[in-house]
């Protein structure tokens, strides 16, 4: 089997010190970075269609450093005074130590998860009954997290503040590669979208996640690589496994 060229739906490493590189050399082939999904702020115009007054609440969910970065964004273009009594609820402690670019940092008014998961959050939303609650999200949010915050009858709003967008390919852009790899189910919507009578031919699919697997084979794709594997955690960990096994670029 021959592997010339891989493009990986993800951006560049910002170090050559990266797995990518390191199999592009063991296995002799080239390899491009280019997401197939971008992410965008909504308009002032887009967050007003959804009719909700910031002000109106006394406590913001995060589960990302994003949905921080627009949540303060838009209250800006909207000349919005957010209260120094505005409670904070945070997926992880990095995005809670992020707010730190917008507001002082307070314990009493900043709440996260300490492993990262959004059931752990919770309780301490729970807690704080009396606050009234919104979570910043984007138009392709988990619904999972907004689930939990049902199952638990927790009063809340869902505010989108930004929103994932195909990052479209130039008509001279070459498409030729030999392996596609992705990380989304987006991604796959962003290649249908691209090129919308694409043929997949001996090209391979390889995918990170359950959710992007199951994309790849509704859109009626084949997928050639799963990752996470019994065998293999990482993505890099199953190509250089199945590159092994398929004895890729063996002369």
């Amino acid at each position: 089997m021959k592997i010339r060229k891989i493009l990986v739906s993800q951006p560049k490493p910002s170090t050559e010190k990266s797995p990518y590189y390191d199999l592009a050399d063991k296995y002799g082939f080239k390899i491009d970075f280019r997401p197939f999904i971008k992410v965008e702020g909504l308009s002032l115009k887009e967050f007003r269609a959804q009719r909700i007054e910031v002000t109106d609440y006394t406590a913001v969910i995060f589960t990302a450093r994003t949905a921080i970065d627009h949540f303060f964004r838009l209250c800006e273009e909207m000349r919005l005074t957010i209260s120094e009594d505005m409670k904070y609820f945070c997926i992880s402690e990095s995005v809670a130590v992020y707010l730190q670019k917008y507001i002082q940092y307070r314990k009493r008014k900043v709440f996260f998860s300490a492993t990262g998961k959004f059931d752990e959050l919770i309780p301490l939303i729970k807690k704080h009954n009396t606050e009234k609650y919104l979570i910043a999200v984007s138009d392709v949010n988990k619904d999972s997290q907004i689930n939990l915050l049902n199952a638990n009858k927790i009063t809340f709003t869902k505010a989108v503040f930004y929103k994932t967008v195909s990052n479209d390919f130039g008509p001279d852009e070459a498409f030729d590669y030999d392996m596609l790899i992705f990380f989304s189910p987006e991604g796959i919507n962003s290649l249908l979208k691209n090129f919308p009578n694409y043929q997949q031919g001996e090209t391979l699919i390889a995918t990170f996640g359950a959710s992007t697997a199951q994309a790849v084979k509704d859109a009626g794709l084949r997928l050639d690589l799963g990752a996470p594997n019994e065998q293999a955690p990482s993505m890099t960990g199953a190509i250089d496994l199945f590159f092994k096994e398929n004895k890729v670029n063996k002369k």
